[in-house]
């Protein structure tokens, strides 16, 4: 399984805009905005994942990847009009920096299995 595009860089970019209102004095509808585009570029690169290897074990551990990645999806999905809706846009603010990082976690189980994949191909460590 590959990531199409810099998921990282996306979500970089989007936890620096959660915390754009507590430190710079940001007023609120420009920061909802402002997330609210973010989301959806995070959301792009998410989708433009692409399976990789269907090789034996890490055929496993793609599916599970895919299963994640949709789950995400689905709370990334739930958040995304939140932002521009929910009065309380601190506890929206709360539920994403959540799951920023449980996105990032999930980009660091793709960056594994691609290079697991690449080690598979090349014969790895003997």
């Amino acid at each position: 399984m590959a990531v199409a595009g810099d998921t990282s860089d996306a979500l970089r970019a989007l936890d620096h805009a959660l915390d754009a209102p507590r430190g710079a004095g940001v007023p609120l509808g420009n920061w909802r905005w402002s997330v609210r585009q973010r989301l959806v570029i995070v959301r792009d690169r998410l989708v433009a994942e692409t399976m990789g290897s269907q090789d034996g074990w890490l055929a496993a551990r793609g599916g599970a990847a895919f299963r994640e990645r949709n789950a995400l999806l689905a709370r990334l999905s739930h958040l995304t009009p939140a932002v521009l809706e929910v009065p309380d846009a601190e506890a929206v603010r709360r539920d994403l920096k959540r799951l920023v990082m449980d996105i990032a976690h999930h980009v660091q189980r793709v960056h594994d299995l691609v290079y697991d994949d690449v080690e598979l191909e090349l014969g790895g460590e003997d």
